[in-house]
């Protein structure tokens, strides 16, 4: 930790002192120091491993584009770090959703559509300004646009279909093709890309977006479905009150609706929110599911409550099941929930605690009266 605090102090020209450790992950160290003129900083470290890597160059570049995120104050590409503006410690979406008061809840998940929504919305021009900071702090990786992870996430679901030896239905792997980007060419939007509970502050000032790891351009559906799934590939995932989970999705499409006016028809918008449904329902299946057959456990290392591994398939797999407009991988859904989920003994997902772990039925603010 001393050698990037003293790096950090050299990128900025001041000195650095009383570091203190806000977790990061496996990929990268964030610490937050003071500095000598009585402020603080957050300094965000990398490893060299290669996924660390494509991790620094998509938070550089997509922070530098300059239009959500703290302010970058510097980036060193040979540690590599960046510096960035400090947000402070306001609550997180996830501390409300987590929280006892539903109100608060739901005004924060109303305040995250709406701002990934505008963020969506005013990224649509700055495409190639992205593109060109990728390249300013690129460390030999694929930007997250340019690798296939949904193809290759189709081709581990037929391989993990035949491990758990259940034969997939004729025309899947058409149907996965079929799907693609989920409507990556035609609505493409910048997204940081892990938009889960706790990489959003709800400050004084609004919502503050952290965590640009993944930060990339995709079909406005991807992120949409986080509104209706929730949370498509996030540790804090419980169900939501039907109707707050509407209202959030309709937030954050009025927003769109305004760079991408097809969207305002429903059915291109229910036709991408179904595409985009299947594509996250893969991902977590080919994430999830090789542990999950041997045993069941939570989603996240240290955070309560927190849903299980088995948990969050099985609720995937029951919003899939639904998807009749790709017959196939509807089939295979209601498979895995039968001859694989069918003996798990773990309890149906709950709603979010802020909402009394009601997952269907009244809005919050009605229930309040």
């Amino acid at each position: 930790m001393e050698l990037i605090v003293r790096a950090a102090g050299e990128l900025l020209d001041t000195e650095l002192f009383g570091p203190v450790d806000l977790g990061g992950s496996s990929r990268s160290t964030v610490v937050r120091c003071e500095t000598a003129g009585g402020g603080s900083v957050i300094v965000k470290a990398f490893s060299d491993e290669p996924e660390s890597l494509r991790c620094f160059t998509a938070e550089a570049a997509g922070l530098s584009l300059g239009i959500a995120g703290p302010e970058v104050l510097g980036v060193d590409l040979d540690v590599p770090l960046l510096v960035m503006e400090d947000l402070g410690n306001a609550p997180t979406l996830a501390d409300v959703l987590l929280g006892n008061d539903p109100i608060v809840a739901e005004d924060g998940l109303l305040l995250w559509a709406r701002g990934l929504g505008r963020l969506a919305a005013r990224s649509v021009g700055r495409r190639a300004d992205f593109r060109r900071l990728w390249s300013r702090y690129d460390k030999g990786m694929l930007s997250w646009e340019d690798e296939p992870w949904i193809a290759r996430n189709a081709a581990e679901l037929l391989a993990l279909l035949d491990r758990v030896a259940i034969a997939a239905p004729p025309g899947l792997a058409g149907e996965l093709a079929r799907i693609g980007t989920a409507g990556g060419a035609e609505y493409p939007a910048f997204t940081p890309g892990d938009t889960c509970p706790d990489n959003n502050l709800l400050t004084s000032e609004g919502l503050r977006l952290i965590d640009f790891e993944a930060a990339c351009y995709q079909s406005v559906f991807l992120t949409a479905a986080y509104c209706r799934m929730p949370f498509s590939s996030c540790w804090c995932v419980f169900t939501l009150p039907a109707e707050t989970a509407a209202e959030i999705e309709q937030a954050y499409r009025a927003e769109v609706v305004g760079v991408y006016p097809a969207l305002a028809e429903d059915e291109v918008w229910q036709a991408g929110m179904r595409q985009a449904t299947a594509v996250w329902t893969v991902d977590a299946t080919v994430r999830l599911l090789p542990r999950s057959t041997v045993e069941d456990g939570p989603l996240h290392r240290t955070r309560r409550p927190a849903p299980t591994r088995r948990q969050v398939l099985r609720h995937r797999w029951e919003m899939a099941s639904g998807l009749e407009e790709f017959p196939a991988l509807a089939e295979t859904m209601r498979t895995l929930l039968r001859e694989v989920a069918g003996d798990w003994e773990a309890s149906p997902l709950p709603g979010y605690p802020a909402f009394g772990n009601r997952g269907a039925g009244a809005s919050p603010r009605d229930r309040s009266m």
